[in-house]
């Protein structure tokens, strides 16, 4: 007997995953913690201060300095916009050096191409 594994099941052990991670990595007003969510059609991430519970900056494909450019929010060149993005307002805050939070998801896709983007447009992980 063959068990199907329905998208419900999918998120249930991503979620496992993110939550194993999370009680390892914690962000700090020094280092924080850059989370990344990823839907069908967009992608999000946030620059997190885990001590105080406070997003630092955070960047998405639906953001207006992005949407015009981009069509479809859910590819590659995307990600790699929204990692550029994040790399940018992080530095005006003045933080270089993060945690990287995948959320769960494989390293591998729009997860890897904002991460790159970010570590090339300046983000120290």
């Amino acid at each position: 007997m063959e068990v199907m594994i329905t998208k419900g099941d999918k998120n249930k052990a991503r979620l496992k995953r993110h939550l194993r991670v999370r009680k390892k990595i914690q962000g700090t007003a020094e280092r924080p913690r850059l989370n990344v969510y990823r839907s069908s059609k967009h992608i999000y991430a946030q620059l997190i201060d885990d001590v105080a519970g406070v997003t630092i900056v955070s960047a998405s494909t639906i953001d207006k300095e992005l949407s015009s450019e981009i069509g479809n929010g859910g590819n590659v060149e995307s990600a790699r916009k929204v990692g550029e993005l994040i790399a940018k307002r992080a530095q005006v805050k003045g933080v270089k050096g993060i945690v990287f939070d995948r959320g769960g998801y494989l390293y591998h896709g729009r997860i890897q191409a904002l991460a790159d983007a970010a570590r090339e447009a300046g983000l120290e992980f």
